[in-house]
């Protein structure tokens, strides 16, 4: 059977009723700038990631940069960041005025190798920003403490890490801010761009929300210079309506991640993804290494299986970034992991018999 690598239309069907009355009520009572349905989700998202305040904006893109704008980042600065990852981390530096500083993957994980950030550590160094990629939290706890050795801030990216936890305590709640994504195909989505930037810091929450409303959060105050980067109503209704069932999805992504576990670790050349001690991955991706990845992602589309590369190759290979003139054996575990990455299927509602196609083709691979 063909098995889809995502299905929203399928988690649509299954809340409609939420869905289609959130937009209606956003509809009615012309709501589409700010207002109340935006407030709500910025408390209620709050809530659900335990932490005292959430600035929504409209992209997690923009979330990165408001963060970074809001802690003073100034030309010469040095921030540091994975060397795998999608490009918004990487290029949200350079926009903000830094210098990005790439640090290799840990070779297990998929995240950023405290020892790798330990060694880039430069006089002009200024913040760090982990990613929590795939849905597995980076090592925060090591991270924390490079910081505050050498007086730096951080922002972690949880742009694909919704509700992930390292020893009972949720990403996005040790730095000093944290940036979300609702792209679409998030853990979870809205439908369109959206984002948030969370803190447990009253000022820097207040520049932040200034940032991202041209620079006031009265109309017409305008306090500082910002820019234009505002979550709409319609997409904050859309997203609470979806973020009661962010729990359930979640322990459902780490069900079928165990089913693919307990076969796919069983074949020679298969690594499944592997979770650092006292994390809690939330699986946004279900991404494996294969030495003859892209022979073994040619065989499952052919039987129907749609996979996917996340991320073909790692940032500081990119011809965007081809002034750093990067080396191999710089990013070692970066550099082999964008060879043999595969993301395979997983979503929230896939059934036993989509994961077990996908398996046998896995297993019928020669």
């Amino acid at each position: 059977m063909p098995v889809p690598f995502s299905d929203l239309q399928l988690q649509y069907r299954t809340i409609k009723s939420e869905i289609d009355n959130a937009i209606a009520a956003v509809i009615r009572d012309n709501a589409f700038i700010r207002g109340p349905y935006v407030e709500a989700f910025e408390r209620e998202f709050a809530e659900a990631v335990e932490i005292a305040h959430c600035v929504s904006c409209a992209s997690g893109t923009d979330a990165l940069y408001l963060a970074m704008a809001a802690l003073d980042v100034r030309p010469g600065d040095e921030v540091i960041t994975s060397a795998h990852s999608w490009i918004s981390t990487s290029a949200m530096i350079t926009h903000a005025g830094a210098n990005v500083i790439f640090a290799d993957t840990d070779g297990a994980t998929f995240t950023i190798d405290p020892a790798a950030i330990e060694a880039a550590i430069t006089p002009q160094t200024a913040g760090i920003i982990p990613v929590h990629l795939y849905g597995q939290p980076a090592d925060m706890d090591a991270i924390m403490a490079i910081a505050r050795k050498h007086g730096l801030w951080v922002i972690e990216d949880c742009a694909q890490a919704h509700l992930a936890r390292i020893k009972g305590k949720q990403v996005g709640t040790f730095g000093n801010a944290a940036a979300y994504s609702f792209y679409p195909g998030k853990n979870l989505g809205a439908m369109g761009d959206a984002g948030a930037v969370v803190t447990n810091d009253s000022a820097l929450a207040e520049r932040m929300a200034m940032l991202a409303r041209h620079g006031g959060l009265t109309k017409h105050q305008h306090r500082i210079e910002g820019i234009n980067s505002r979550l709409d109503g319609m997409q904050a209704a859309i997203l609470s309506a979806k973020l009661p069932h962010l729990r359930e999805w979640t322990n459902a992504r780490q069900d079928a991640a165990k089913i693919y576990d307990a076969a796919l670790g069983q074949i020679e050349d298969v690594v499944v993804p592997q979770v650092g001690p006292d994390r809690k991955h939330v699986y946004h991706l279900y991404t494996l290494r294969h030495p003859r990845r892209d022979a073994l992602a040619a065989h499952l589309n052919a039987h129907g299986v749609q996979t996917a590369i996340n991320y073909p190759i790692a940032l500081p290979f990119l011809e965007v970034y081809r002034r750093l003139a990067a080396r191999p054996e710089q990013f070692p575990n970066a550099h082999r992991d964008q060879s043999r990455i595969l993301s395979l299927p997983l979503f929230a509602e896939i059934t036993r018999a989509q994961q077990d196609e996908v398996m046998e083709r896995i297993i019928k691979f020669r």
